[in-house]
């Protein structure tokens, strides 16, 4: 009854069997590694470094993708291990020379992920590489025989990733996008349909619509696990993340065409035409992402947006004193709809590896697209050189960390020192709760583990027996012990530990005495590095990277609204609302890997992300549709927009005051109606001899409406709603 309970309690945390398979593929390479170098070759190094090369790569390696994936990065990243093993082999002559490499190489390898954070994790395996080899013996001799041994682990666990038992393939972002646009497409099918006869019934509009936001939903970068989310900083991951917020803003707008709709309903057939065909190009774009897609035709597109475009500045009234601001609104609406579907086809078209036409007119937001992936990767990391990035503060931390244990263990003249860094790699967390969190665990198991290992040992003293028990041991704690806690897992693995060195020189029961010293001087090494260098970690950077965020997108706002009415392009403003969309998409990806404030929990960090695209992508469309200066000569329109753009920017900077250091903020500023706006606008008609000068302020003033819209989603709700709303 015992083990069928425990049976099922594995079951219950591993349904589809992915960690045991996961151990099942890492048992049997191990074993057959270790028991062909130890007893085979009979080389005990060729052994140790096969064995941990096997558990660095299988275990401590969170590799993104399926499994041919996961095994082609393996076998890539062996030129990086050599040259991590040849230099800690060459260094361990000095415990100061190989504290002073680990001091270099910790922070190299861990700003490394920079540039892919959903590799961040490769990072911890490439460091137990150079670990290993940074402590004594001194023996450069031995150096092909652990690149021989290393390199035999991680080719047979690349193949065995691939041959035995490969877990089956998740919903990649890719489909998640394909099936959203799927939804969104069939949504704006309806909305077309309300339009060509608003007097029939829709009800299936609002099932569409319910549909299509929760397809969306399932976008957000919160929901999407780490191995699969694309938040590198290549050109097609930045393109699929354009691609989720572009949506994002197609729904809304389609929202607002149906709720700006004139008093009196009347058909309109070419808003209707239009909205079909962004329909079809949402719909096609979306597959597009799926393997072997062929990518998006923009022609009908372009053409359908060309024909609006022709038609939008004289409206339907010929007269020229009461121009048909209902009209007026309605296209604005539509068109801006259709500039963020062309936005998202672009970005799959990005997204699956096509280049960009030298003549495409929304080059602005995919500049990145043209360039070489090495400078994507360099302004990454010029990026995050800064003190707001939370990359930098992890990776000086795990740095200093590792360093300060490799004097310790050497200084004190440990006889297996290395565990005293592994402790400190286990313990050490981005924030000090997180690192406090893990220690408890972490000195428990090890000493249950310690006492059961010290106890067999002394009992038995043949090697052999532990040669047997070393794949159940291997089974127990990379399976059993990750499926039932940390401190089963750190208690098996100390067992594990104990079988492995039984093997490779007979310490008896003392074995266990140093894994448990070292294992508590490494733990309170990363305990006290934690809270001494950027305690608060992630969750308090991305309070100020955010609000500097959302500061810049204010900025963008009104400078574009000042370019409109005669005032300089606002490409730098443009340009610093990119610079800080790193920090803050850096920033917002460790911060889901902590434990989150109560505070934190209030903020809609995805809404948050979203409003720098929203900002730039709606600010080139408008400017390409309004040249600048269009408006310079109009006064009233003149103060009527720098009067909305002041209050909108406002706003941005209440709400990023609020975010960086939680005050209550102001009232958002109320997206105005089509009614509102004909209000505003009517008292405006009368002065000006061009329709196209009404239109111009119309879609201004539209744009900056529908910024007000997505910055009441980003507003905090109120405290007694936090628990519920699960976005952060």
């Amino acid at each position: 009854m015992l083990g069928t309970s425990l049976l099922g309690r594995l079951r219950r945390r591993d349904p589809g069997d992915a960690v045991l398979r996961r151990a099942a593929r890492l048992t049997l390479v191990a074993s057959l590694v270790f028991y062909a170098c130890r007893y085979g070759a009979g080389n005990p190094v060729l052994a140790t470094y096969g064995l941990f090369g096997t558990v660095a790569a299988g275990s401590f390696a969170q590799l993104p993708g399926p499994a041919r994936q996961r095994a082609r990065i393996l076998i890539t990243s062996l030129p990086v291990v050599w040259a991590l093993i040849t230099v800690g082999t060459l260094l361990a002559w000095s415990t100061w020379a190989a504290a002073g490499g680990m001091l270099v190489i910790g922070f190299v390898v861990a700003f490394a992920g920079v540039g892919n954070p959903r590799l961040v994790g490769l990072g911890s395996a490439f460091q137990l590489f150079y670990i290993l080899a940074s402590f004594p013996p001194y023996q450069p001799g031995t150096l092909p025989q652990r690149l021989g041994g290393v390199t035999l682990a991680i080719v047979l666990l690349a193949v065995a990733e691939v041959v035995l038992w490969p877990d089956p393939v998740p919903v990649s972002y890719r489909q998640r996008l394909t099936d959203a646009a799927d939804g969104v497409a069939a949504f704006l099918n309806a909305t077309s349909d309300a339009l060509a006869d608003p007097h029939g019934g829709h009800g299936g509009r609002e099932t569409h619509r319910e549909r299509a936001y929760g397809a969306v939903a399932g976008l957000a970068l919160s929901r999407t696990p780490a191995a699969w989310a694309p938040i590198a900083a290549g050109a097609r991951d930045r393109a699929l993340r354009i691609c989720a917020s572009a949506l994002r803003e197609v729904l809304a707008e389609a929202d607002r065409l149906a709720t700006d709709g004139p008093p009196v309903l009347s058909p309109d057939l070419a808003a209707a035409r239009l909205l079909r065909s962004c329909a079809d190009t949402t719909r096609v774009a979306g597959r597009s992402l799926s393997p072997g897609g062929p990518p998006v035709d923009l022609g009908d597109l372009d053409a359908a947006i060309g024909r609006a475009e022709v038609a939008y500045p004289a409206g339907q009234d010929g007269g020229r004193d009461v121009p048909d601001v209902f009209r007026l609104c309605r296209d604005a609406t539509a068109l801006a709809l259709a500039d963020q579907v062309r936005v998202f086809a672009v970005g799959t078209r990005v997204a699956s590896g096509s280049r960009l036409d030298d003549g495409d007119t929304y080059s602005g937001l995919f500049e990145y697209a043209r360039r070489s992936p090495w400078t994507l990767y360099w302004r990454q990391f010029r990026a995050h050189l800064a003190p707001r990035s939370e990359h930098l503060h992890s990776s000086l931390r795990l740095a200093v960390a590792l360093a300060i244990a490799r004097v310790a263990a050497g200084v004190l003249q440990l006889t297996h020192g290395f565990w005293v860094l592994l402790a400190t790699l286990t313990v050490l967390r981005t924030s000090a709760a997180d690192t406090r969190t893990a220690l408890r665990p972490a000195v428990l198991g090890t000493i249950a583990g310690a006492v059961v290992s010290g106890l067999l040992m002394f009992v038995i003293d043949e090697p052999i027996v532990y040669a047997v028990a070393l794949p159940f041991a291997l089974m127990l704690a990379f399976g059993v012990g990750r499926l039932l806690g940390p401190v089963w897992q750190q208690a098996l693995f100390t067992l594990l530990l104990t079988f492995v060195f039984a093997q490779l020189g007979p310490k008896g029961w003392r074995l266990a005495e140093a894994r448990l010293v070292d294992v508590v001087l490494g733990a309170v090494i990363g305990v006290l590095v934690g809270v001494a260098m950027w305690p608060r970690g992630a969750s308090h950077d991305l309070r100020p990277n955010a609000a500097r965020y959302l500061a810049a997108s204010g900025d963008a706002v009104e400078q574009t609204v000042q370019a409109l009415l005669g005032g300089p392009p606002p490409d730098r403003a443009f340009h610093r609302v990119g610079q800080r969309m790193i920090l803050v998409d850096s920033s917002h990806c460790q911060y889901h890997s902590e434990r989150h404030d109560p505070s934190s929990r209030r903020v809609d960090w995805d809404a948050v992300l979203g409003a720098g695209h929203h900002v730039m992508s709606g600010a080139e469309s408008l400017l390409r549709r309004n040249p600048p200066g269009c408006l310079a000569g109009w006064p009233p329109a003149t103060a009527l927009l720098r009067e909305s753009a002041g209050e909108l920017r406002s706003a941005y900077d209440d709400l990023a005051d609020h975010v960086e250091h939680g005050r209550p903020s102001g009232p958002v500023p109320t997206p105005p109606g089509c009614v509102d706006e004909l209000d505003r606008i009517r008292p405006l008609l009368g002065e000006v001899d061009s329709r196209s000068s009404v239109r111009h302020l119309v879609e201004a003033d539209r744009w900056l409406a529908s910024l007000a819209d997505g910055l009441a989603r980003i507003h905090p709700p109120a405290p007694d709603s936090a628990d519920r709303d699960g976005k952060a």
